[in-house]
């Protein structure tokens, strides 16, 4: 008896299912990412062309969206530099403190973030083992005094030139700005999972406005962030 041939299953999107086109809903997941705005901004800035979309949709958007946006850009991202700068920032979730692991290298690539309520030594360590398969091993790293960071390097990056001198993380500090900025509008974030969500996002877009992706790359350096999400849309 012969035998039909299998044919392999036809990748499904995963737009499938949603009411609007992917084009509006990346377009929403683009804004809230990149501008200082709410749920409820980007819910009346797209119901100007007559799109009714409820900003909980919007929120159930963002956080399905973001991590499948960033795991298709993947390919395209550079690898980041051999001289790390690490530091903590603090946002507040449902009232209280939480710190936000940050790590940029030379070339102000923004390699990993990481939400913890804790800014301890397993913080710490969760933190480089999930920072460090994004690329070379750094030969050096920047951080504050934190008591944490010796002990969490000489276990997991022992070869490498641990610098802590005063001021030294000043580029990194800076760099938080931009972050506390995009979190301002935001009226308290409310889940741990928000704060990585929203700030990994973040600095996706930043690191693609930095051309750190090769993505819109033969665009005007203006619409390069748009053109690299309309080039991520068609592969998910």
């Amino acid at each position: 008896m012969r035998q039909r041939a299998v044919r392999p299953p036809v990748p499904v999107s995963e737009f499938a299912g949603f009411r609007f086109p992917p084009e509006v809903i990346v377009l929403a997941v683009h804004w809230y990412l990149h501008y200082a705005l709410s749920y409820r901004d980007v819910e009346e800035l797209l119901a100007e062309p007559g799109l009714v979309v409820d900003h909980v949709t919007m929120y159930r958007w963002v956080r399905r969206f973001t991590p499948l946006l960033i795991d298709a850009a993947r390919p395209c991202r550079h690898t980041p530099g051999d001289r790390w700068l690490v530091d903590e920032t603090s946002v507040k979730v449902s009232g209280r403190w939480i710190y936000l692991w940050r790590a940029v290298d030379q070339d102000s690539q923004v390699i990993d973030m990481f939400a913890a309520e804790h800014r301890d030594l397993p913080a710490a360590r969760w933190f480089f083992t999930a920072a460090l398969p994004h690329g070379r091993r750094p030969v050096e790293m920047t951080t504050d005094k934190a008591a944490s960071y010796p002990r969490a390097l000489d276990e997991l990056l022992p070869a490498a030139h641990h610098i802590d001198a005063w001021r030294a993380n000043t580029r990194i500090e800076s760099d938080h700005s931009q972050l506390k900025a995009r979190l301002r509008p935001m009226r308290g974030l409310k889940r741990l999972r928000s704060a990585q969500t929203v700030s990994v996002g973040h600095a996706f877009v930043q690191n693609i406005r930095r051309g750190h992706y090769e993505l819109g790359v033969d665009t005007d350096p203006r619409l390069r962030l748009s053109a690299a999400f309309t080039e991520l849309t068609l592969t998910i």
